[in-house]
């Protein structure tokens, strides 16, 4: 046993047993290479009528398709199909209920990247009701509560990132001045099965891949040191964590070692952000993606190692005990770094991340139109669900000093 490691468990070792946690529900779950062949089937048990909500053009695109069709057809399932490219709006999901609520569509399946998915999840929560989405948008509007029931929903990821496919949450943007991203949020719009093909991975284009694994990443790792951690989600993010270090290598010539172990870690990011909730990169990527077109899994990446060296230096000062500094130098240590207490461990973390975002050419926040003059309004937008789980309240002056180091 390490240094690292005795450390950490004399912390746990006063534990009389495992505190209490509670379990959210979760999609049934088909994961496997080549399982995608089997969604046909799956879709004929709940239906002879699907909605296919996809990104934009990178999966019909494709020769799975067209091969899907032939399957559904062969499946006496008839389908309809929308796109929707980039972050999906209050509008566009408005529109897509709008024009198919006459359809007779008896479920929705999603298919592509998390906005793809998470449209998929507000269009299906939405359709049988007919109402517009900014009736329930936590934050704006009335917040009315929604009362369902909504369409039977199967979500396919495309790459591997948000785990959207494991959460009742549908994110939606408005980008520009007034602009929001904010959740639509609901039990009753968890998919009714979550089909993880790691084969879909191979048509994703590999900068896209890149800044969505960041992303799987931030969420595992967020979620292993969140205030709401338990026994069930660490033991997830540790599998989930080891699996990434086992299929990701940025600074490689070919970054993605495994597919399988990429998609599975990702998988795990979505179970454990909707168990345990996530920290201070989110809550800052929030408002990035609401005033600027940055997408999210760059928004992520390019924070996370700043922020992680934040959360480790206010802890250090003002919480000194907190059990998520052993759990920092744990995540070192899975992740092949060779350190003899818990303080190097957690300064060899923040250099391993800050490695892989110049490895992987993660663009810096003024690419994106950013400027000093912009930082109010985006740390005023940083505290949303999402930082209420970090470890510790950062302060104004500590996020202000993250965003402008990634300027």
């Amino acid at each position: 046993m390490s240094s690292t490691e005795s450390e950490s468990s004399k912390m746990g070792a006063g534990l009389a047993g495992i505190a209490s946690f509670g379990v959210a529900a979760l999609p049934r779950i088909i994961f496997g290479p080549g399982s995608f062949d089997r969604l046909a089937a799956e879709l004929a048990n709940l239906g002879t009528r699907v909605l296919v909500v996809t990104g934009g053009q990178s999966f019909t695109g494709t020769e799975r398709w067209a091969r899907l069709q032939g399957q559904l057809q062969a499946a006496g399932v008839a389908w309809v199909q929308v796109s929707i490219a980039g972050e999906p709006s209050p509008e566009q999901v408005d529109e897509v209920v709008s024009h198919y609520g006459d359809y007779g569509i008896d479920m929705v399946l999603g298919i592509g990247g998390g906005s793809a998915l998470d449209a998929a999840k507000a269009i299906a929560g939405l359709l049988p009701v007919q109402h517009s989405v900014m009736e329930y948008l936590e934050g704006v509007g009335p917040e009315l509560p929604y009362r369902g029931p909504s369409l039977p929903l199967v979500a396919v990821p495309t790459t591997a990132g948000t785990g959207s496919e494991m959460t009742k949450n549908a994110v939606l943007t408005r980008h520009g001045v007034g602009g929001f991203k904010k959740s639509f949020r609901d039990e009753k719009l968890l998919p009714r099965i979550a089909l993880v093909d790691p084969d879909l991975l191979h048509s994703c284009p590999p900068q896209v891949l890149l800044a969505n694994a960041m992303d799987a990443f931030t969420q595992l790792l967020e979620a292993y040191v969140s205030t709401r951690a338990s026994a069930f989600t660490d033991a997830l993010a540790q599998s989930g964590i080891q699996a990434f270090a086992a299929s990701f290598d940025p600074g490689a010539a070919t970054p993605v070692k495994d597919y399988s172990q990429l998609a599975y870690a990702a998988m795990l990011s979505g179970i454990c952000l909707a168990q345990a909730g996530l920290g201070s990169v989110h809550g800052m990527a929030s408002p990035l993606g609401a005033y600027f077109p940055i997408p999210h899994g760059v928004a992520c990446g390019t924070l996370l190692a700043m922020a992680t060296a934040m959360n480790i230096a206010a802890l250090r000062e003002r919480m000194p005990q907190s059990p998520a500094l052993a759990k920092y130098a744990q995540v070192a240590g899975w992740l092949g770094a060779e350190e003899d207490s818990i303080e190097a461990g957690s300064d060899a973390l923040v250099g391993l991340l800050d490695s892989w975002i110049e490895e992987s050419e993660l663009p810096r926040l003024s690419v994106f139109g950013m400027t000093e003059a912009d930082l109010p309004r985006v740390i005023a937008g940083s505290g949303g669900n999402s930082m209420k789980t970090n470890p510790l309240v950062l302060s104004d002056h500590e996020i202000r000093q993250v965003l402008l180091a990634r300027l």
